[in-house]
């Protein structure tokens, strides 16, 4: 199916299953039924069922978002509570539509919990509780983590055994969801690799497909030092990216995460967030992009190695492996409940890259990768690594085992059945005329409470102005580091980053800044002046722990300017 039939079947109000092979643009085609939904002034819920998924799609777990939090398993007062808290009942009030991404790792009791939640909710016995339902995964990739239930509440709703998968679930069957396969591929472009992953999904893989993986086949010792190496197991990850940098001459700069929120929200927003929460690095350090950038300047997994540090924000310069040079800023992850941001945090939207989990690699597209997959111990594992690679030439394989190609068989058997589903839905939907499709979009515009002839104003796009200039006219109209943090969207520290840079630039006198200062903060010059001087300008970190955190990060940023006007100096060298 092409993605244009996907979305005239969303935009009809079906409950779907979208899925299709990795690259295949399923997480492309979410984002324009969204985009559609917005125009009309309708905000669906997006949610993702691990960390790592939602933070990519700047949405909710499933799991916070329903309310059922890490309970696998509710009694009928634990449905009821959760109904009747008045901040989830608003949000289920405004909620018309439910999107699920990666739903293939999703247990098939907890999306039984979803349903009986939102059919509570709504007051409705539909399934979902009448929500559009737009459940999006591929079952070929990594599986739920299962571990044992341990004792259930006497009158627990859900009692017997549950399977494995999302599609064995008792709401699954009863939402009645139009399967959309998706079968074109957009990463990668290398026929003779791109049959060989296809192999693994059908259950074909032989003699002629293992010749290439071992052509592919390298002494570890010797692998490519920028290309990423994927691993089953974090122990693995951390200790090659410490090694690593450690290995790399001087001292290793700090870069710490902020965020802005209720602290639940937050930690969730952290969990998924694949940059850390302090992020050091080195000149030379491999790393990868973990976002996608506005101006397409990178994507989620696109790699580079930092070439140098700014001397006055201290944000590091990555080389990509095309060629590129990226001066990096600090980026934003939000999470959104309705179209309203709830929680945010921000960071260099980098992380070493010398090693990942394979878990972690899920969503990415890598021009090369080095991996070792004699350790892979679950269906899926294997073939996730493996996709994640854009051509043969890029793969790196250290080693492997039987179980890297193999595919769990009943989701062999499952597969073969959503594409038969999906080439019924092409059909179904060629019998429809365009009149009766638009009807048809048109009655499901309303049912969500919106005019299909009157969408919403569209927010026009704007040309982006440079970033710095927009906080310097801010601040010439003599706004404060608070007030115009609020108005872009900021945080206060990317503000005073920026204030510095301008500040170098001599587009701000940093005499300007020192009134910023609170009086009392004033009087302790002479001991943060005594700090600097004993640890340096260059690193805020070292001095943070001499005065035992009485600053903040940004205040200290904020004294450093002072000392440099007291002493009738530029602006020292900066670095976060």
């Amino acid at each position: 199916m092409h993605q244009s039939q996907a979305l005239e079947i969303m935009k009809a109000g079906a409950n779907v299953f979208l899925t299709g092979q990795p690259g295949s643009g399923k997480t492309y085609v979410i984002n324009e039924y969204v985009r559609y939904l917005r125009s009309f002034g309708i905000d669906p819920a997006i949610t993702a069922c691990t960390g790592i998924a939602a933070t990519h799609i700047g949405g909710l777990t499933i799991h916070s978002w329903s309310g059922i939090g890490v309970k696998e398993t509710l009694s009928s007062s634990e449905l009821a509570a959760i109904v009747g808290n008045r901040r989830l009942a608003r949000r289920f009030a405004k909620t018309n539509v439910l999107i699920i991404d990666e739903v293939s790792m999703l247990k098939p009791g907890i999306l039984d919990l979803v349903d009986a939640v939102c059919r509570r909710a709504k007051k409705s016995p539909a399934p979902f509780g009448g929500l559009q339902a737009v459940l999006v995964g591929d079952f070929f990739q990594l599986p739920p983590v299962m571990r044992s239930s341990g004792r259930l509440p006497a009158d627990d709703l859900f009692r017997s055994e549950q399977p494995r998968f999302a599609f064995e679930a008792a709401s699954w069957q009863r939402a009645n969801l139009v399967v959309c396969y998706l079968t074109e591929q957009y990463r990668q472009d290398d026929p003779e690799f791109l049959g060989m992953l296809k192999a693994i999904r059908e259950n074909n893989f032989g003699a002629r497909h293992l010749a290439l993986v071992k052509s592919q086949l390298i002494d570890f010792a010797n692998a490519p030092s920028g290309a990423p190496k994927l691993f089953s197991h974090n122990v693995d990850v951390d200790l090659i990216n410490n090694k690593k940098l450690a290995e790399l001459p001087g001292r290793s700069k700090d870069f710490i995460m902020s965020s802005r929120g209720p602290k639940p929200l937050v930690a969730a927003l952290q969990k998924g967030c694949l940059s850390p929460s302090v992020l050091s690095l080195k000149t030379g350090a491999a790393v990868m992009f973990t976002k996608n950038d506005y101006q397409s300047r990178f994507v989620n997994g696109t790699l580079g190695t930092v070439i140098s540090f700014d001397e006055v924000t201290g944000y590091p310069a990555v080389e990509t492996k095309a060629g590129s040079r990226i001066a990096t800023e600090p980026s934003e992850w939000t999470l959104e409940e309705n179209g309203v941001p709830r929680a945010s945090l921000t960071q260099l939207p980098l992380r070493l890259a010398w090693a990942i989990t394979i878990h972690k690699s899920q969503g990415m597209s890598l021009d090369e990768a080095v991996m070792d997959l004699s350790g892979v111990f679950e269906f899926g594992q294997g073939y996730v690594a493996l996709s994640r690679v854009r051509r043969l030439s890029g793969l790196h394989l250290a080693g492997y085992c039987q179980r890297a190609f193999e595919v769990d068989p009943l989701v062999l058997a499952k597969d073969e059945e959503f594409l038969a589903r999906s080439l019924e839905s092409e059909a179904g939907l060629a019998d429809v005329s365009p009149a009766d499709r638009q009807r048809k979009q048109r009655d499901f515009i309303f049912a969500c409470g919106a005019d299909f002839d009157s969408p919403a104003p569209a927010t026009q796009k704007r040309i982006k102005q440079d970033t710095y200039a927009q906080t310097l006219a801010l601040w010439q109209q003599k706004k404060d580091i608070a007030a115009i943090a609020r108005e872009r969207g900021l945080t206060q520290g990317t503000i005073v980053g920026h204030l510095e840079k301008l500040a170098a630039k001599k587009l701000v006198d940093p005499k300007d800044l020192v009134h910023l200062l609170a009086a009392e903060q004033k009087k302790n010059l002479a001991e943060i002046s005594a700090a600097f001087d004993a640890l340096g300008f260059e690193r805020l970190s070292p001095v943070f722990e001499k005065l035992n955190g009485r600053y903040s990060y940004d205040q200290l940023r904020l004294f450093r300017l002072a000392l440099a006007v007291s002493r009738a100096d530029e602006p020292p060298d900066v670095l976060s």
